[in-house]
Formats: structure tokens, sequence, C-alpha cells
């Protein structure tokens, strides 16, 4: 087997470098707007993350809690149309072959953690989009009306409750994904990371 055969298409590799940096901003800024007050007053400029580095500046003055939750909306939609695409693309090229010093229960693990990473991968922002459909007030794809709200409180409950729980399933599995990168770069010292490099 060549080397070239275990290595994944560059591609494959920025893909799965920008859907993993989505998802752990997505996850950063769900924590962070969780922590936003209702009654905060309207404004104009937002300092991204209160860090400094840039200031988002709206025509119309809005609330910080609509702001960052119409944000993590836009960046949603923006990534699951990023993950469509990964998809698509693991559906058409076959990944490279596992390791030969893989043991039998680790390939079953890899297997079965992949295929559950890229169900939640998509279920999470699913779910997050058809709460969003179901609230009063739709969804706004960066200032652009995108899909009006149905405001339809049962299903809105439901599915937020359905983000909720597929967003605590999709962190465990990925700290399972990450512990076992980390454990086959320095425990086992293989070339599995390597798979992922685009060097």
């Amino acid at each position: 087997m060549n080397h070239n055969s275990t290595r994944y298409t560059k591609i494959a590799i920025v893909l799965h470098g920008l859907v993993a940096l989505g998802i752990f901003v997505m996850f950063a800024l769900g924590w962070y707007m969780s922590e936003i007050p209702k009654d905060a007053a309207k404004q104009t400029a937002f300092d991204l993350f209160d860090l400094g580095v840039y200031t988002w500046q709206l025509s119309e003055a809005a609330s910080p809690r609509t702001f960052y939750f119409n944000l993590h909306k836009s960046i949603g939609i923006t990534l699951l149309a990023v993950i469509a695409l990964r998809v698509l693309w693991r559906i058409t090229h076959r990944p490279p072959a596992m390791l030969a010093s893989y043991k039998a229960w680790e390939r079953k693990l890899a297997t079965g953690t992949h295929h559950l990473l890229y169900l939640l991968m998509i279920a999470m922002p699913v779910s997050g989009l058809i709460m969003a459909i179901n609230s009063k007030y739709g969804v706004m794809w960066f200032g652009i009306d995108f899909i009006g709200g149905l405001d339809n409180k049962n299903l809105r409950e439901l599915f937020h409750e359905v983000h909720e729980i597929v967003g605590l399933v999709f962190v465990a599995f990925i700290i399972l994904h990450i512990a076992g990168a980390l454990k086959h770069k320095f425990i086992d010292k293989d070339d599995t990371l390597k798979r992922m490099s685009l060097k």
C-alpha cells in the first residue's frame, strides 16, 4: 500500500478544518449569547465577544441578545452548507484506508465515532434551524430575510430541547474524537494525524 492511499485529499482536509472551526465557534457563541441579559439596551456597534479585536456596525439598532442570536443563526446556516459539501464529498470519495497497525477494536470505534459525528454535525444545525423557523422571528442570514417565522411555540420548544441534547452528545463525541487523535499522537506515536495534514 503506498503512502498516498492512507492520506485524505486536500479538499477533505480543508472541509474538515472549516467544519471543525465552525463548530467550535458556534459552541462558543451559543455559550456566550445564553448569558446575555434580555433587557440590555439596543446599540448599533458590537465589539465581538468584548475582545477589542473587531467592532461590527449595524444599520439599525438591536439589542445584544438579538444581534448574537442572529449571528448564531447566520453562521449556523453557512456552516450547514459547508457540512453538506463535506458530506457530499465523503459520499463521492472513498476515504483512505486505516493504518495497518490499528487493532480491531480501534477500527470499530473509529468507524462508529466518525459515523456518529457525521450524524450529529447534521442534526445540530438542522435542529437549530427548525427551532428558529418555528419562532416568531424566523431566520435572517447576515441581515437578509431568509425564512419567515411560523410562531409555533410547541415545535419551537421541542426542537430547543432537541438542539440542547444533540449539543451535549456532540460535545461528548468531539472530546472522544480529540482524545483518540491525541492517543495516536502521543501514546501510539503512529501516522494517524499525518493523514489529515496538508504537508
